[in-house]
């Protein structure tokens, strides 16, 4: 028995070598792979970083300068560019990168296993380019006629579109403008972007995904993402409705019955051609309209503020902060006022990064005005990001999430924009800082920060129920302006119907720029900018004299090597590290914007309850839906999430 016993454990002895002979070549064969994966990865970006530089080049030709042989040029250099990232896309799918223990490594080879558009055939892809193509021709080519001389019909959107919102008080010309604007860039392109959401979501599923709405939701490598967006609009939307019912007496007493008492505002007559910020309706709306306010177009102007020198005002606040000052390249580059050879191009004010660590571009139409001032300096962010991050692999060279990227120039704008720093520019004359001026000062930005962020929020939400296909062709508009009434509490100037697509009227819906980037920028921007102030010393909770609304970090090097460690990362970490790197915070939050608008909320409230303002919106009397949409509309997910955000 006992020499049955230990052959028996002889032989369990020898098949347990056996598995561990059989494991030790496992491992050394995944320890093989992993190293050969780590030079092919090498290789590999290397190569689609000359393949993005490519691709960058071809588009700021065509974005530059719209013409018929860059639009070709651009179309095939991306159709090249889409077949070799095809064929690496399938090497890289060869490694069994998930068995890797170099964490680095496998998140390399996770975003490089999603393809893109690149996974569509070439014809399908090629219509794709096309459709894109053609939606930003439009945008780009868009002209109104003069309200005032019918025959000068060639307004484009900046400055023509704009300047009118901007300076008209006139509610027949604003609403004309409106109804042309959006008929001229929105409903020429509504068979564009049929196209463009069918090709583009047969490309998110050829890379293993349901539809375009996960793969963009998919970017922010939360798995609760979209209930982290509805609980970061609680917790702002109590101030965003003290905003909108304060605006909407005042425009109510300025164009009388055509503003209603209780319901939705007419978009027409906010300021802006999207209405999605107002602060050109805080002329006659101030609290204090006694005081001083705090707008530098006229001391630029004064000052004989060109373009150029605004730029080089924006670099010099960055260098102030220890960071990096633009290379020489940009300079000779970058295309920073509109040329005046006659030239379409697209006037919206971008960054750019051409993946060779040297070139760095911005392409904005400026003009001398505090709008452009605070934009320059936005921008000038994108190029600080790209600057501290062009040592990562390319495959990393991107903000942490999408929201951060857009936040970055903000924060700075954030300091650009107090009274302290402008007098310290010689941009504004000493003057009282007292309650009253405080407060027109933090409305000012509400108008501006709190007002974009149920638009910002919605238009995404819509694109999400148009790729899930929860929105359909037949219901575009009706539903853009559901989410609109509900959420925003905006209505339409003039009843609309399906011969309309108002959302392609706006250049991020018409240029495929995922959109919920910059609500999520305009919160954590509040983030990034309450614990830079504290880093300078300039923001101490409960100490009046260091108000977080009047924080300045320029010169702060302490704050500026913390914001630096931050985006050196790239998105070489998930978005969390990055937070927490430099606020401490995992999770996205909006308590720093409510405590930067505490003493104006407080002031609304008090402010609405004296003249009785009816808080929150009854739903439109404008028609935007058929009778037969609205009854289809009770069956649809769309309604659930109606009622979610419904007053």
């Amino acid at each position: 028995m006992m020499l049955k016993i230990l052959g028996e454990l002889a032989l369990l002895g020898a098949i347990a070598s056996v598995f561990v002979v059989a494991a030790q070549g496992r491992a050394q064969e995944r320890a093989a792979e992993e190293s050969s994966g780590r030079e092919y990865m090498r290789k590999l970006d290397e190569i689609m970083g000359n393949a993005k530089n490519k691709l960058a080049l071809a588009s700021w030709d065509y974005e530059s300068n719209i013409t018929d042989f860059n639009e070709k040029r651009l179309l095939q250099i991306s159709l090249e560019i889409a077949e070799e990232q095809k064929e690496y896309w399938k090497e890289t799918m060869t490694y069994f990168w998930h068995e890797f223990e170099d964490e680095d490594l496998k998140r390399m080879f996770k975003k490089y296993s999603i393809l893109g558009t690149s996974a569509l055939p070439e014809d399908l892809n090629q219509r794709l380019i096309q459709a894109i193509n053609n939606m930003k021709s439009t945008y780009a080519k868009a002209t109104i006629c003069d309200y005032k001389n019918i025959s000068k019909c060639d307004l484009t959107v900046e400055p023509g579109v704009t300047d009118i919102f901007a300076k008209s008080q006139d509610p027949d010309e604003l609403k004309q403008a409106w109804l042309e604007w959006h008929k001229s860039a929105g409903a020429a392109s509504k068979s564009y972007f049929t196209e463009y959401v069918q090709m583009y979501n047969e490309a998110a599923k050829l890379n293993g995904l349901e539809n375009v709405a996960e793969w963009w939701i998919g970017e922010y490598e939360t798995e609760d993402i979209e209930d982290q967006l509805a609980d970061l609009w609680t917790q702002v939307k109590p101030l965003y409705e003290q905003i909108h019912a304060y605006v909407r007496r005042h425009l109510r007493l300025k164009y009388g019955d055509a503003v209603s008492a209780k319901g939705p505002i007419p978009a027409h007559l906010l300021g802006n051609i999207w209405a999605q910020t107002w602060s050109n309706v805080e002329k006659f709306t101030s609290p204090s309209p006694d005081k001083p306010d705090v707008d530098v177009t006229a001391a630029l102007i004064d000052q004989n503020y060109t373009p150029l020198k605004i730029f080089q005002t924006a670099d010099e606040f960055f260098k102030s902060l220890n960071l990096t000052g633009v290379p020489d390249l940009f300079w000779e580059r970058s295309i920073i006022e509109k040329p005046d050879d006659g030239r379409d191009m697209v006037c919206h004010a971008s960054a750019w990064d051409f993946f060779d660590g040297e070139d760095f571009r911005i392409k904005q139409c400026t003009t001398i005005t505090n709008a452009f001032f605070k934009t320059t300096h936005h921008e000038l962010g994108h190029i600080q990001y790209y600057l501290q991050y062009k040592d990562q692999p390319i495959v990393y060279r991107e903000g942490a999430n999408p929201g951060f990227h857009e936040a970055v120039g903000d924060v700075i704008a954030l300091s650009v924009s107090t009274p302290k720093h402008l007098k310290v520019m010689g941009l504004l004359e000493d003057g009282p800082e007292d309650n009253e001026s405080n407060i027109n000062q933090l409305y000012k930005m509400g108008l501006d920060k709190i007002v974009f962020l149920p638009f910002a929020y919605l238009l995404d939400l819509w694109r999400y129920g148009v790729f899930r296909g929860t929105t359909t062709p037949e219901n575009y508009n009706c539903h853009f302006w559901q989410l609109r009434d509900a959420i925003q509490g905006i209505e339409p100037p003039a009843p609309r119907s399906e011969d309309d697509f108002d959302p392609a009227a706006k250049y991020h819906v018409s240029a495929d720029v995922e959109y919920m980037r910059y609500y999520i920028s305009y919160i954590v921007q509040f983030q990034f900018h309450r614990s830079l102030c504290q880093l300078a010393d300039e923001y101490q909770p409960g100490d009046s004299t260091k108000q977080l609304s009047n924080c300045d970090i320029y010169k702060s090097t302490k704050a500026g090597n913390a914001l630096k460690d931050m985006l050196k990362v790239g998105s070489s970490r998930p978005w969390p590290d990055a937070m927490e790197a430099l606020t401490g915070q995992r999770n996205m939050d909006a308590s720093g914007v409510m405590e930067y608008f505490q003493p104006l909320y407080d002031w609304l409230k008090t402010e609405n309850e004296r003249t009785g303002e009816y808080i929150g919106w009854e739903p439109s009397t404008v028609q935007y839906c058929t009778p037969e949409q609205l009854n289809n509309l009770k069956d649809s997910p769309l309604k659930s999430q109606l009622n979610k955000f419904a007053n």
